[in-house]
């Protein structure tokens, strides 16, 4: 059972719902039941897309700042690569994902939202990477994440001033794509998950593995990796029902069954 961390399933869409108040700090306890969340999103078939919500006021504002700084050199390198594990637990649930965003995502927020596939926020949001003014950088994921989304000379603006991001700007520059009033946010979120709920989940496991695996890897081997993948979809029920159906009744009339 997890105390601040609660992942909520309703018609297929599952939403992992961060409730620490009152501004959803990461402490360790915090990190690793998001990831728990994130894992039995991954094992749960009635799961076929996943909202990540901090609730009506605010995302995350980041790490606990308080527990980080009593934490040494000593302290913090065997632990690092699983901090980073756990901001971007998001990023290995093999179905689409949304992140939700009110009020603030800052930091391991961000972060959070970062290995979302898609990210959706209110007009009055306010999003970055302030992990500069404590001394320290982003070590969750932002660095890398926020470069290959918006690339590197916008995201090393923001890194290197910490400073925080408007809505306006975040959905021009392309850091978040949708942006609606505060109170539409998970309305808006849940609309864009339910298109899949009905649709053939191992495909959708398929073209995520595929985009995020060629980005990580030259032409090539994308290449590659997607033949393999786009083999791979024959064996599969939805595919033998997606391409007869295609044939007999035309495009978009498959029903799948997610297997």
């Amino acid at each position: 059972m997890t105390e601040f961390v609660k992942l909520e399933v309703d018609g297929g869409v599952g939403t992992i719902r961060l409730d620490r108040p009152p501004m959803n700090a990461f402490s360790r306890q915090v990190q690793e039941e998001l990831k728990a969340c994130a894992e039995e999103a991954t094992r749960r078939a009635d799961v076929r897309a996943v909202i990540v919500y901090g609730g009506e006021k605010v995302f995350a504002a980041g790490a606990d700042v308080k527990e980080m700084a009593e934490m040494s050199y000593a302290d913090m390198a065997p632990v690092a690569r699983r901090l980073s594990a756990c901001f971007g637990a998001l990023s290995e649930v093999p179905k689409p994902t949304v992140a939700a965003i009110t009020g603030y995502a800052l930091g391991g927020g961000m972060e959070v939202a970062l290995g979302c596939d898609r990210r959706i926020c209110g007009d009055n949001a306010k999003l970055g990477q302030p992990e500069i003014l404590l001394g320290i950088i982003p070590g969750g994921g932002g660095t890398q994440r926020m470069a290959r989304l918006i690339g590197p000379s916008r995201t090393k603006d923001i890194i290197y001033t910490g400073r925080m991001v408007k809505a306006d700007e975040a959905l021009a520059i392309g850091l978040v794509d949708e942006v609606v009033a505060p109170d539409d946010v998970y309305a808006a979120a849940r609309r864009w998950a339910e298109q899949f709920v009905s649709g053939p989940a191992m495909a959708l496991a398929a073209a995520k593995k595929a985009i995020d695996g060629g980005l990580d890897a030259d032409l090539r081997t994308g290449l590659d990796l997607e033949a393999e993948l786009f083999a791979a979809l024959f064996s599969t029920e939805d595919g033998r029902a997606g391409l007869t159906s295609f044939v007999e009744n035309g495009p978009g009339k498959a029903q799948f069954t997610g297997r």
